[in-house]
């Protein structure tokens, strides 16, 4: 499983450290792509497997749906992790998520998402701020 976060810097190469805790977890190559919120996703292959399988699965008579597949799927690349656990982001994602300086990366389950620090730390403070809203939503539908 994938948690925990971490900050780590990128280089002025778009050249990033994959933190040790993850290293093992999801190998030499790896699938980052669009996430929501402003963030990227940075799946293990197996588990992009099931992700793509699942959006090739959804109605392509939709508009919607066209436009999620476009856009988690044309923004996807796969990415080696070198020998020392760097892996190079591609511009057009380091662009979209605002990569520069300082980023974080936050396991979550079954992905690894990667921000920009400043955008990680507004996020988190506007979601503690919800926690118990959240949690009471949660509650209802059984989940907690």
């Amino acid at each position: 499983m994938l948690i925990g976060e971490y900050t780590h810097t990128i280089d002025d190469k778009n050249r990033i450290s994959l933190p040790m805790k993850f290293r093992k977890e999801v190998g030499k190559k790896v699938v980052l792509t669009h996430g929501l919120d402003n963030c990227l996703f940075l799946y293990p292959i197996r588990e992009w497997g099931k992700i793509a399988e699942k959006l090739a699965n959804l109605s392509m008579g939709q508009s919607d749906t066209r436009g999620f597949n476009r856009f988690m799927l044309a923004g996807a690349i796969d990415v080696d992790v070198d020998s020392v656990g760097r892996m190079l982001v591609p511009d057009h994602l380091v662009k979209f998520a605002g990569l520069k300086g300082k980023a974080v990366f936050a396991g979550v389950h079954s992905r690894i998402e990667l921000w920009n620090e400043e955008r990680w730390i507004e996020y988190k403070k506007r979601i503690e701020a919800r926690a118990d809203e959240l949690a009471q939503k949660l509650g209802e539908i059984g989940v907690i």
